[in-house]
């Protein structure tokens, strides 16, 4: 019985000690010295004294961050990755909600952490001594009094006030997934990652597990790339890539710009996507390339631990008909709820709901937003069963497939982020004060976060866009700016949302 997932680690080095682990660029790493790294790394955390307890690093994606990742696994910690790109405001929001014990960096990025907090203890990954040879005992005594539930990582996500949630994950959601997919898909001591998700992403967090417990070799993609997808395509050809598991935008972009009628990828034999919707029609391009690989469709939010349910994409479909998000993954179970709190029936609509080892723990530092997502179970009157209320709208076919339909609140997934609509209404209009009154809602069709706003001043689109960057990542600022002299009430004199979001799907 796996309690860590740094144990599949410790098996995979002494198997294939000499085997290359990480691809960055022009530089690799085998697990061996990955091991030896991370151990190094991890006896300099041990010595905070401190277990179970947050450490953030901000590195790029790069051998650094994978070493620093199971360097902070290893001291018995949870990782917590920040995205380099994130501007200082925001940064400084998670640090100080979350409050991490230390901040693994570099030196292009220390002078930054200095300036939200001179106080925040500081590791330079180049000027770290790994030559240190005491490790082993210090681990081995950390280690052993862990147990399966202990946090593995934090992965921040969008939150209505401003300021992200972090999410604390365990190790025991992790191995179950892991496990999960190795027996469902076979999965060999053989595969060649081509990584192209942030290292904040869950997806990330998983290529990390598939490192450690099948041997996977990781081939780090600049997600620079994401805009010169040939340049990536050959990349993966040259690495030998044999499974992906993407977000389905990038894979939009190849299809639109048919890049495999020039350049075909004879290796690649799984394809994983999650994270948003894949039009059917640009997934039918992918699938006609790739007759003999394996398409699975993916969903679940990060409170479930990467994904929860699965669809493994065999048969035909048609180009307007919408790929099912499948079938709960082995030791999760899925509810789907009507607006009674009742089982739906077959073909009506109701709320997916999530139960079983893959919740998530919580919200770091933030029990009353971990109240209101996680919650009892309103079909158990019996004993304490907690599940999570994801707010996204699906019904179960006559096949019993589960067919997603949206959302029912304002979390949208766009760029595979999942976000807050509400938190860039908050910034705008109560931190930045941009504008007097706004809206912020979500085009679906043509992936745009779009904001009616009520305004004295007439910003250009330039204007708007540069303030709103200084806070927010490039992700969650808005493509499409809609002044308006007044945005529309309803009987409440509330904004109606409503209507400007059929306004923005509908026409």
């Amino acid at each position: 019985m796996q309690i860590n997932i740094i144990e599949y680690f410790e098996e995979t080095v002494k198997t294939v000690p000499n085997k290359i682990a990480v691809v960055n660029g022009e530089r690799k790493i085998s697990f061996e010295e990955l091991s030896n790294k991370a151990k190094k790394l991890a006896a300099e955390l041990i010595n905070l004294n401190s277990v179970n307890n947050p450490i953030a690093v901000l590195l790029p994606k790069s051998i650094e961050s994978v070493i620093a990742d199971i360097a902070i696994t290893y001291s018995g910690n949870a990782y917590m990755n920040l995205d380099v790109k994130t501007p200082s405001i925001r940064i400084g929001n998670i640090i100080e909600l979350i409050k991490p014990l230390l901040v693994v960096t570099n030196e292009n990025f220390a002078s930054a952490i200095r300036k939200i907090d001179t106080e925040l203890p500081l590791i330079i990954i180049e000027e770290f001594d790994f030559t240190e040879t005491d490790e082993k005992k210090l681990i081995e005594k950390t280690l052993v009094n862990l147990i399966d539930t202990d946090p593995m990582c934090i992965i921040n996500t969008s939150g209505s006030t401003g300021t992200p949630k972090g999410v604390v994950l365990n190790h025991k959601s992790f191995i179950d997934f892991t496990e999960w997919a190795i027996e469902t898909f076979k999965i060999k001591n053989n595969e060649v990652i081509g990584s192209l998700s942030p290292s904040v992403f869950d997806i990330y967090s998983f290529e990390l597990c598939m490192l450690m417990a099948k041997g996977s070799t990781i081939i780090l993609l600049p997600d620079s790339l994401a805009a010169f997808p040939a340049k990536l395509l050959e990349i993966m050809k040259n690495e030998k890539v044999t499974f992906i598991f993407w977000v389905p935008t990038i894979m939009v972009n190849i299809a639109n710009m048919d890049l495999f009628a020039k350049m075909s990828l004879p290796d690649l034999k799984t394809v994983w996507f999650a994270g948003e919707v894949f039009p059917t029609k640009q997934f039918n391009y992918w699938k006609s390339h790739f007759v003999e690989t394996k398409f699975v469709n993916l969903y679940g939010p990060i409170e479930i631990t990467l994904d929860c349910t699965y669809y493994i994409v065999e048969k035909d479909l048609k180009d307007d008909e919408p790929i099912p998000i499948g079938f709960p993954c082995k030791n999760t179970d899925v509810l789907i709820l009507n607006e009674h709190n009742q089982n739906s029936k077959i073909n009506e609509e109701g709320e997916l709901c999530v139960r079983g080892t893959s919740l998530a723990m919580g919200y770091y530092n933030n029990s009353e937003k971990t109240a209101a997502a996680f919650v009892q179970n309103p079909l158990n009157n019996s004993y304490p069963e907690i599940i999570y209320r994801t707010g996204d709208v699906v019904y179960k076919n006559k096949s019993g497939e589960i067919i997603f339909k949206g959302r029912k609140d304002s979390l949208v997934k766009h760029m595979g982020y999942r976000i807050e609509l509400g938190e860039i209404e908050h910034v705008i209009i109560n931190t930045m004060k941009l504008v007097e009154n706004g809206c912020v809602v979500y085009n679906f069709a043509k992936k745009e976060i779009t904001l009616f706003y009520e305004s004295q001043n007439d910003y250009s689109i330039a204007e708007f866009k540069k303030a709103i960057s200084e806070v927010f990542p490039k992700y969650m600022i808005p493509t499409v700016f809609n002044r308006m002299d007044e945005l529309p009430r309803n009987t409440n004199g509330k904004i109606d949302r409503l209507k400007l979001n059929n306004l923005v799907n509908n026409g």
